[in-house]
């Protein structure tokens, strides 16, 4: 063998391991390839399993000629060079010709045959960006090590192929051709199929008040074995999961009265721990200061403010009339709503300032002082004010100084407790938890911020079961096993919206949903052999292209509609084939 290749061939390898070896994540080889070093999934969405880092070798950024300028300074000329930086460009292709020179050089440091070439030790698997020039439209090829216990015993192969949106079916690859493709390159005497797709559930509802957009989605992925043809639909014995993201705030959602309270409460934390804060337009009309009072007086009439004295039919109504939501509803209010609670509602609906806060609560404290009221409160209420009125049933009342922020602490009290008791009711109420694995939301001994982060944890959790229970329509088996595993993640894990929490479930109970529906994703693979030798030949059809370094002419559009209701999807196709190079 040339010298040339194989001094070529130890240069790169070299340079991977150095790579490798110091976890560089962008270098740049012999000037022209940038070498990163990246999470599979991130670039090949799913296309090849596993989740191991890998190499990618892609086109270098181009950079402009230096200019030299001339400056002057204390009489002398400096020669000074600047360089232009251009825009990025985005990925950059290499020519497959390139690409199969590097593949060949890591598959000879491979192959124990090959002693001429320094062997690196373990690599991680190569793929580089191809320019889709050739006959087969490469966009990808990529080299992977197979090893036979601690041994390499061979390379894997991959081509990445990839064509534009159709909507024609009868252009898409059938099955009787994928299973020659493979036949083909492997000569396999038995093959397996295997199928899988996606759906967007949201996409399925016809509604006119689903016809935003949602940051909120509901994807149901599905896999089944014995594919029979292009586009099936999944058969009832699939394996399915759902992955669920919701973003709260969504004015169609059943909770979105709990986000509207759930947003002033955190409003009123972030001002606590910035110093500022910025009041919420009031939901009412009349000042917070009025509004106070006139509880006050109500009480004062009643003699006692027992459980149910106080009518809250009316605002219970107005909630009701206010909510838009294309779910059915998901009840979170309750009708055992103590003094403090009361107090807390009217208050988060009209209050703008500290000092509307402070004047609101010296109203309630000297009446409560003077014996004006003696109000019932829940046993196990925990602010501060709470425990005030406790003192005042025993006329022992300790000291309350209404000055700085302790009004604003108070009042962030209020709300944390009545809250924490609205998820409770229902949380508990519908079995779906117990009191005992809530234990770490409801801690009231940790610092008030760290209780108001665990308090909005669980109304992302209702979020998501409101998702679950009202427009999927989930049994409570399932949402019981869901509710745990929700609890278990927001334990050890930041909040966070963009988190895509999955449910194991049976395709029947979702069918409905999607068997009339048009996948936006749908794969079949054909495979034979087994465990490392086990090799694939796929077609990928899907809305959005698996490729972000090729442009596509898009010959028809992706939206097309006729009378309100869609065509039929235009999918671009994708091919990703295999061959096993054995070294033994």
């Amino acid at each position: 063998m040339g010298s040339k290749i194989v001094s070529d061939a130890n240069a790169f390898v070299k340079f991977l391991k150095l790579c490798r070896d110091e976890n560089n994540e962008n270098c740049t080889y012999m000037d022209d390839i940038s070498v990163l070093l990246v999470e599979k999934e991130e670039l090949l969405h799913d296309i090849i399993g596993g989740n191991q880092p890998i190499f990618v070798c892609e086109k270098a950024q181009p950079k402009c000629e230096p200019e030299a300028t001339e400056t002057t300074a204390d009489t002398s000329v400096v020669e000074e060079t600047l360089f232009k930086v251009e825009q990025d460009l985005g990925p950059q292709p290499l020519s497959v010709m390139k690409a199969r020179q590097l593949l060949s050089w890591y598959t000879m440091a491979q192959n124990p045959n090959m002693p001429q070439v320094e062997a690196p030790g373990t690599l991680h698997p190569l793929w580089v960006r191809c320019d889709k020039l050739d006959l087969c439209a490469t966009a990808w090829l990529g080299v992977e090590t197979v090893y036979s216990g601690n041994k390499t015993s061979g390379v894997k192969l991959y081509t990445v192929s990839c064509k534009g949106p159709t909507g024609d079916e009868t252009s898409f690859t059938t099955l009787d051709e994928l299973k020659q493709e493979h036949e083909k390159r492997h000569h396999a005497s038995t093959v397996a199929t295997k199928g899988y797709a996606q759906y967007n559930l949201f996409c399925s509802l016809k509604e006119e008040s689903m016809m935003f957009e949602s940051q909120s989605s509901v994807i149901a992925s599905l896999t089944w074995n014995n594919v029979e043809k292009v586009l099936e639909c999944p058969p009832l014995s699939s394996k399915a999961s759902l992955n669920i993201k919701v973003a709260v705030g969504d004015i169609r959602s059943p909770l979105y009265q709990t986000y509207k309270e759930m947003e002033f409460l955190l409003a009123l934390a972030e001002g606590l721990r910035t110093g500022e804060t910025e009041w919420l337009e009031p939901m009412e009309t009349q000042s917070a200061v009025d509004l106070t009072r006139a509880l006050i007086e109500e009480l004062e009439n009643v003699g006692q403010g027992a459980p149910g004295h106080t009518s809250k039919a009316s605002e219970k109504q107005k909630a009701k009339t206010d909510a838009i939501a294309a779910f059915s509803s998901m009840v979170i209010e309750r009708g055992d709503l103590d003094f403090t609670e009361q107090l807390w509602e009217k208050m988060r609906k009209s209050v703008t300032s500290y000092q509307d806060v402070t004047e609101c609560l010296k109203i309630v404290v000297k009446a409560v002082k003077l014996g004006k009221i003696k109000p019932w409160i829940h046993k196990d209420s925990n602010s501060t004010l709470s425990k005030l009125i406790l003192q005042s049933y025993q006329q022992q009342i300790d000291a309350m100084p209404l000055t700085g922020l302790t009004p604003a602490n108070m009042l962030l009290e209020l709300g944390l407790d009545k809250i924490r008791k609205d998820f409770i009711n229902y949380l508990v109420g519908k079995e779906l938890t117990t009191l005992n694995y809530l234990r770490y939301y409801l801690d009231t001994e940790v610092e008030l911020q760290e209780q108001v982060m665990r308090v909005r944890k669980l109304h992302h959790l209702l979020e998501i079961l409101g998702t679950c229970s009202t427009f999927l329509s989930l049994p409570h088996d399932r949402l019981f096993l869901f509710t745990q595993s929700c609890l278990q993640y927001y334990k050890t894990s930041n909040y966070d919206e963009d988190h895509v929490f999955q449910l194991q479930i049976k395709p029947a109970l979702i069918s409905y949903f999607y068997e009339k529906e048009q996948p936006f994703s749908w794969a079949m693979e054909v495979s034979s052999g087994q465990g490392s030798k086990e090799v694939k030949t796929a077609l990928y059809l899907s809305d959005k292209p698996l490729v972000d370094h090729i442009s596509f002419d898009l010959d028809v559009p992706l939206d097309e509609s006729v009378n309100g209701e869609s065509e039929k999807m235009s999918y671009y196709r994708t091919m990703v084939s295999c061959s096993l190079i054995s070294f033994t």
